[in-house]
């Protein structure tokens, strides 16, 4: 989703293939030999793996239309700390409210709550964390507001009565074309949680 938002920002055409990860195809193994794992940007015949480093790429390539990294290098040393703190806080985090109980639960409720009010204060008065325009760390965060609808439900969290300023950055981006056109409907994310809880005994 994230290198999705990042070639729709630049108005790159490129060409999009689903994969089944059940089922690898030659050329994801071929272009991702290390990970065997999407997403994987293919470009002059060269993969790119891991979307942040995708990201970064596409960035550096396309320059000069709608840059997502700040050009000031203390700037840009923050966005890629910040990206990198929502790729080993939130992923972890969130996925604990939907697949722990009890104690656990409560404390991974609590984690994410402290780690949506630190991104709180990072955005500050900002529109986005990249300022007046979407930049690196929007990239990375906004893909997994398709999975609160799974959070609130089974976490049993209201995101909104406790981070409000969040779930106003995250409406903000989602009236974003390159945002709302890359992004899956949570409905549709919240159904495939719901199939996973089930495979895994978790109801």
């Amino acid at each position: 989703m994230r290198v999705r938002i990042a070639l729709a920002e630049k108005g790159i055409k490129h060409e999009y293939k689903e994969e089944d990860l059940r089922n690898k195809s030659p050329l994801l193994l071929q272009m991702n030999p290390v990970h065997k794992k999407i997403p994987v940007l293919i470009h002059n015949g060269k993969s790119i793996c891991e979307s942040l480093i995708a990201v970064q790429y596409i960035d550096e390539v396309w320059n000069e239309k709608s840059p997502l990294l700040p050009s000031d290098p203390y700037q840009r040393s923050q966005a890629r700390f910040w990206a990198d703190y929502v790729d080993k806080k939130i992923y972890e985090v969130g996925k604990n409210l939907w697949t722990k109980k009890g104690e656990e639960q409560e404390a991974a409720k609590k984690e994410f709550v402290e780690a949506l009010k630190l991104l709180e204060q990072e955005l500050g008065d900002k529109t986005y964390f990249g300022g007046d325009k979407i930049g690196f760390v929007d990239v990375a965060l906004i893909p997994f507001y398709t999975w609160f609808k799974g959070y609130e439900t089974f976490g049993n969290i209201n995101v909104e009565k406790e981070c409000p300023k969040f779930i106003a950055w995250a409406k903000r981006c989602m009236q974003v074309e390159s945002i709302s056109k890359s992004l899956p409907d949570q409905d549709k994310v919240y159904g495939f949680i719901v199939e996973i809880r089930k495979k895994f005994g978790l109801e």
